[in-house]
């Protein structure tokens, strides 16, 4: 596993992350046991970046980390989010108040005394745009209760808001192969500024592990059944916002310019690593295989030039005209 400064912290994180949407809620039902193992088999593949949020579960996800946490202090960073809880809910979450309730909980439910990092969860464009919440942000940071800032967003017009301001210590974007918009618009200025990128959805849903066909289905309580075209949030969250017979059509397509020993997961998540901006790719996972799979990609050889031109073709001309939601 090769590892990234986080800028603004000084922080040496692992290149994959963990994302542990999982391991609270929406895909379909990880065990407890399960779980664990996943948690294990991360670090034991040397990842130290763990991605979870107040609102997966309701909780669930975060608790789980804290379990884990007891007997592996000290050697893993964990970033949570807030701003999506159900409780008050929106418009009532977005205060100093609520904030500072939300990040008690979150740090009843982690065990800790100060969050490494908190991210405000995709809140609406005009919230950022009102800029309070950078206030709340920096206010809980003096209390104490969070080291450091960031901010998960869903367009590059929030992104390009968030690095307006002073002290953000972070963006989480989807970033892959088939959404490639914020390297263009997005990375350079990121760097000039110091700030770290969290890339999610790198194997958008799970198309580009190359394992899925149109005739794959998935469990009622699995987002990628009940919000493939947006109907309980953002579209763009679930298969990096294309139509899932559209994603598989395309994924099918990428099999034919796969690098000799490579699987197509291996080389999407490559792919992002080659972008010197990333920070951490957070990649999710049901069982530890995933895992494992996953971070592979950190020791494998930069793909060559070639190749990724073809693949900035192949998503210029193929994919970028399917794209749904904000963007």
């Amino acid at each position: 596993m090769n590892y990234r400064k986080f800028p603004l912290s000084g922080w040496q994180v692992s290149e994959i992350g963990l994302g542990t949407w999982q391991l609270g809620a929406d895909w379909g039902m990880v065990e407890e046991p399960v779980a664990n193992n996943i948690l294990e088999a991360s670090l034991a593949a040397g990842i130290n970046f763990f991605d979870t949020a107040d609102v997966y579960g309701l909780g669930l996800s975060e608790i789980r980390i804290r379990n884990f946490l007891k007997n592996h202090k000290d050697t893993v960073y964990v970033a949570t989010k807030l701003g999506r809880f159900p409780k008050p809910g929106w418009p009532e979450n977005f205060s100093l108040e609520a904030f500072r309730t939300h990040t008690e909980n979150s740090l009843r439910r982690l065990g800790v005394e100060a969050l490494d990092l908190t991210q405000v969860h995709c809140l609406p464009t005009e919230v950022l745009q009102n800029g309070e919440v950078f206030d709340w942000l920096r206010e809980l940071k003096r209390e104490g209760k969070i080291k450091q800032f960031g901010f998960s967003v869903e367009s590059m017009e929030e992104a390009e808001l968030c690095l307006q301001q002073e002290g953000v210590a972070s963006l989480q974007i989807i970033f892959n192969i088939l959404r490639q918009k914020p390297a263009t618009l997005l990375f350079d200025k990121a760097m000039q500024k110091g700030v770290a990128l969290i890339v999610r959805l790198p194997l958008a849903s799970g198309l580009l592990s190359g394992k899925m066909n149109s005739a794959s289905k998935f469990p009622k309580d699995d987002h990628r059944n009940y919000n493939r075209d947006g109907q309980q949030f953002n579209v763009g969250e679930t298969f990096a916002g294309l139509p899932f017979k559209k994603g598989v059509e395309l994924t099918t397509e990428l099999q034919s310019l796969l690098p000799e020993g490579m699987t197509l997961s291996q080389m999407a998540m490559r792919w992002i690593l080659d972008h010197p901006a990333v920070t951490v790719a957070i990649p999710g996972a049901t069982q530890p295989e995933q895992v494992r799979s996953n971070a592979s990609a950190s020791d494998l050889p930069r793909l060559d030039d070639a190749l990724l031109k073809k693949l900035e073709h192949f998503y210029q001309e193929k994919v970028h005209s399917h794209i749904r939601g904000k963007y």
